[in-house]
């Protein structure tokens, strides 16, 4: 009597298909999550540098003010940081990314004298414009003018500020 050798056919088993299935489910899960972070940095870095240049295009304003002008909180308030035809408001730029961002504006004598105290004006998300104190003397030769942004970043939804600090002479313009 001859025995005949039975065929053993190779295959995968069940398991070994679910634990492939989980291995690339994971791979895949993992590469999206990757690609949602680098998406969130990118943002945060549009953020900065949208601030960065919202910062610059305001202090460019500051300098090319008259310094009577300059140390006149009323017109700060009023012709800089808000239109003086309709009362709408002067962003720095027209980037939607200002108007989700608390502005400050600080003028102070310089050098910095306590005493004289410092002219802070607000500029909030909602459009209003706020006159937070009043220096009761800001000399007439050198001014401080301190620029700030202020937002909540993409990336952790932490405070971010980005600011920049000016001194502006009593001169003569050419």
């Amino acid at each position: 009597m001859k025995l005949t050798p039975k065929d053993h056919t190779s295959g995968t088993t069940l398991v070994e298909v679910l634990v492939a299935t989980l291995l690339l489910a994971s791979f895949f899960a993992s590469l999206f999550e990757a690609n949602a972070v680098c998406l969130r940095f990118i943002a945060a870095s549009k953020q900065s540098v949208a601030a960065i240049e919202a910062v610059q295009a305001r202090a460019e304003v500051f300098r090319n003010l008259a310094f009577s002008n300059l140390i006149s909180a009323s017109y700060v308030q009023n012709s800089v940081l808000k239109n003086p035809l309709d009362g709408s408001v002067n962003r720095a730029n027209a980037s939607d990314f200002v108007k989700s961002a608390t502005e400050v504006v600080k003028i102070s004598a310089y050098p910095t004298d306590p005493a004289k105290g410092v002219t802070q004006l607000t500029l909030n998300p909602n459009g209003v414009v706020t006159l937070d104190s009043t220096a009761t003397s800001l000399g007439s030769t050198l001014v401080k003018v301190d620029i700030s942004q202020t937002w909540t970043g993409v990336l952790g939804g932490r405070q971010r500020t980005e600011q920049t600090s000016l001194i502006i002479s009593n001169g003569t313009k050419k």
